[in-house]
């Protein structure tokens, strides 16, 4: 049993945020999976595919408490760690690139911060760069993307959706060396 998870804050005024990259790349998988049906439990928007053995997940919790519905819904799964894919938003990454690692420590973000402290950190993770701000770093990533950013998202939604797809198809190497030689233009 494989868990994607996105990470971002429930709500209508988070939506489109920068936050949210995190559930808008799990958003994009269930649409080209063409599943529906998602139920909200365990602190958790979830869907289940049995074909494919696979949940995804978006934590409703809030960002900083993302780490306990992944430990319980892993749990539950029995999911181990190397079959949990986490995706979310990275300051440190220009707008346009996107990086995935085996495992890691959580680089400042507060929602791979609360999984470390429910979990362990030997999971790969997908970071989607949304930029760092001149301004305060919160207002940046609770804000809407730009106007330019908006027109990019699209393309840059996709990539990362299709690195998902290449660790489900063909694993964590395959999605490495395409995630990690790819810039959205």
């Amino acid at each position: 049993m494989r868990i994607v998870a996105g990470l971002g804050n429930p709500g209508r005024e988070y939506e489109r945020t920068r936050h949210n990259a995190g559930f808008l790349v799990v958003d994009e998988v269930a649409r080209r999976f063409a599943l529906d049906g998602w139920k909200v439990k365990d602190g958790a928007r979830q869907v289940y595919d049995s074909s494919r053995k696979l949940a995804l997940v978006e934590p409703h919790t809030f960002m900083n408490n993302s780490g306990v519905p992944l430990r319980i819904i892993a749990s539950w799964y029995r999911t181990p760690p190397e079959s949990l894919l986490v995706v979310y938003d990275d300051m440190d990454l220009p707008f346009g690139k996107i990086r995935m690692r085996p495992f890691g420590g959580h680089g400042g973000h507060n929602g791979m911060r609360s999984i470390l402290a429910t979990m362990t950190e030997r999971f790969p993770r997908i970071r989607v760069g949304v930029g760092r701000p001149a301004f305060e770093s919160i207002d940046h990533v609770l804000s809407p993307f730009s106007k330019e950013e908006q027109e990019r998202l699209p393309a840059l939604i996709d990539a990362a959706a299709d690195g998902v797809e290449r660790w489900l198809q063909d694993g964590p190497e395959a999605a490495m060396q395409y995630l990690n030689n790819l810039e959205i233009a």
